[in-house]
């Protein structure tokens, strides 16, 4: 039996890109990206990004909203489910690859979102109450609806007690929820696979990879971006690689202390994206130290028996 759908994951700057290229191109289907910056138009080079004329096959979830829209993992969720479902009643497999964990897995395991998830009246609601009551306030209304979440979640945490409370009134738990996250059920019958290696091999990969972005023009990206007026949604979501040079452009570094900061941080990112794998006791590793991409993508259609 064949597993009809693929997650390939793992740490920025471990290979993920070019091996889910290379496996969907063997099964004649698309890729679909799990990365909470490839989703924006004109951040390109910052989020590594494969150009166009490199693909082997399409690549599905990049460029589709602007930099200043909102966009959330339950806006993914939507958004891949209609591809991977697209896909599979073509009769082809789904290859979703990233390294945005929550996005993943609230693509592939079942994980509820309340509707007004994005900006709606009920969010601007709980926003004015948190302006006239104050984060404690605000909290006390959620301990009064539903105490267990309120237990997990600190007062000074307004964007998190936001979604809490509008958890509940579609009936949802947050606590419920992230108790679930330790023990997922799957959405789709799938496989996860997770890019390892050396920890100095993968740190030097990210470091050259940050001097290649800023030789193939990352600064002169960041600075369209800002022209276009998508600075502080930029700056908000702290994106690694424009953050940073943004806070050059303002004079608040230099440009070398920036391009530091990018690597320290891809680094750090890189540690949280292993962390998460590693919570997910269904993953499979791969050790790129011992597997060329061929053989990974070898070894890939063997366990999902393609």
């Amino acid at each position: 039996m064949t597993i009809p759908v693929i997650s390939i994951t793992g740490p920025t700057a471990s290979g993920k890109s070019s091996l889910a290229d290379e496996v969907a191109s063997r099964l004649h289907t698309d890729v679909i990206s799990a990365d909470a910056m490839q989703v924006y138009v004109g951040m390109d080079i910052g989020t590594a990004k494969t150009p166009e004329p490199e693909r082997r096959v399409p690549l599905r979830l990049v460029d589709i909203v602007s930099p200043s829209e909102s966009y959330s993992a339950a806006l993914y969720q939507h958004d891949a489910r209609a591809i991977i479902d697209s896909l599979l009643s073509a009769g082809k497999p789904a290859i979703l690859c990233g390294g945005t964990g929550l996005y993943l897995r609230a693509a592939l395991d079942e994980m509820e979102f309340p509707k007004g998830e994005v900006e709606g009246e009920r969010r601007s609601r709980y926003q004015h109450i948190a302006e006239e009551l104050g984060p404690e306030g605000l909290h006390a209304l959620l301990r009064e609806k539903d105490p267990a979440s309120a237990d997990q979640i600190h007062p000074n945490n307004v964007r998190r007690v936001v979604r809490a409370l509008e958890m509940i009134d579609e009936g949802i738990s947050y606590a419920d929820q992230k108790a679930g996250f330790s023990t997922p059920r799957a959405h789709y019958d799938y496989v996860s696979f997770a890019l390892t290696m050396d920890r100095d091999r993968l740190y030097k990969r990210i470091d050259d990879r940050v001097d290649i972005m800023m030789h193939q023009g990352l600064l002169d990206e960041v600075k369209g971006l800002v022209a276009s007026g998508a600075a502080d949604a930029i700056t908000s979501r702290q994106a690694i690689g424009y953050k940073e040079i943004i806070d050059y452009l303002e004079g608040t570094c230099s440009l070398a202390d920036a391009v530091s900061l990018i690597k320290q941080r891809s680094r750090r990112y890189a540690k949280r994206q292993l962390s998460w794998c590693r919570k997910d006791d269904r993953t499979i590793w791969l050790d790129m130290d011992q597997l060329s991409t061929n053989q990974a993508a070898d070894f890939i259609m063997e366990k999902t028996g393609y």
